[in-house]
Parts: structure tokens; sequence; C-alpha cells
């Protein structure tokens, strides 16, 4: 449970998340748990993690143990990218196939967005590469996030970062799988994709 949100806007890119974990019906707030992030850095990249808790260690953790740092500048690289980290889920993290035969590939079980110079990104599950021209958002509390960003993206006063954080505030508001505090970061858009 969580709620994750990137923005684009004014040539700067923002992404936001809570940081409440949740196993059951218990929650676990930033107050009582130090790791509590679900952002981090790769390279010129941020990502934000939805899914089991297990992931905020597993991603951060694969790209660490990687000789190459791997492309994420383009829906391309990202389904690249995200097809060779599948491969060592299974193999390295012990990630359980799936029984649904419903989905035409196998879940990585984890949502991420994706924000660095070149735009902004969501990866599903299923590898589902997507960039976001404004904004977009994940989790449990997307619906609220979604719908807090679209009221208030066109008001000038506000910057991607606010934008970013005023989602994630909505989301804590109404989800109860959604809490304080929020991180967030800012990345400038690169000259050549500010248009």
């Amino acid at each position: 449970m969580t709620t994750i949100a990137v923005v684009r806007k004014g040539g700067q890119i923002a992404i936001a998340a809570d940081t409440l974990t949740k196993w059951g019906t218990a929650k676990e707030s930033a107050d009582y748990v130090v790791n509590s992030s679900k952002l981090f850095r790769v390279a010129d990249s941020w990502i934000a993690i939805t899914g089991n808790a297990t992931f905020k260690h597993i991603l951060p953790d694969w790209f660490a143990s990687l000789d190459d740092t791997p492309g994420m500048g383009s829906v391309a690289e990202l389904f690249r990218t995200w097809n060779r980290l599948h491969g060592d889920l299974k193999d390295r993290y012990f990630l359980q196939s799936e029984e649904d035969k419903e989905d035409a590939v196998e879940s990585t079980r984890v949502d991420v967005l994706v924000a660095n110079a070149h735009g902004i990104f969501g990866v599903s599950g299923q590898r589902t590469v997507q960039e976001f021209t404004r904004f977009y958002a994940y989790g449990s509390g997307a619906d609220y996030a979604l719908g807090a960003m679209w009221s208030v993206y066109d008001r000038a006063e506000l910057d991607a970062e606010a934008v970013a954080r005023h989602a994630i505030a909505a989301a804590i508001e109404f989800d109860d799988g959604t809490g304080p505090p929020i991180e967030s970061h800012v990345v400038a858009l690169a000259a050549h994709h500010a248009g």
C-alpha cells in the first residue's frame, strides 16, 4: 500500500511518495521505521516503488550490483532494463511465478515511476512502459492523487514539486494505505526535452 506520483511542469520534473508501510491492518509509519523511503536514486534517475515492501530492498540492491548503469531515458531503454530485471528477480531474488494464466506475461509484481531529465515514465508489473506528458500516479491512493493533480496542475503558482506533493497529500487524506510524511525530489528537464 502506497501512493507515488510524478509531474512534469515548467522545465522541472518532480517525483513524490508517501512513507507508510502496511502489513495487513498494521501501519508502520516513518515515526517508527527509519528506512521508510519508497524513493531511490540510480545515476540521474529517481525511482518510486509500489508493491510489496521487500522491493524497497530488492530494486536498489539489483541496480547496485550491476557493472553498468542501464538506460532509463526512453520507453525502449526502460523496457529493456525491466526485462533484464525480471529475469534476475526470478533467479536471484526468488520471485514467485504468477498463478493467474489470464495475463499474457509474468508480472514483476511491482509498479514504479521514474523521473529523470528525459521525462516522467511508469513501468507496470507486466513491464508495460509509458511516458507521461504532465503527471501520473500509481498505488492504492492513485485515484485521489490523479484527481488532485488534475485539479491544480494549471495553477501558475504551483511548480512541479508542489503539484506532486499535493497529489500525495490528497491520497494521505483519503486512502488508508497512504501516510505521512511526504518525500519528494526535483530534477531539471533537459533543454532538448523542454518543449
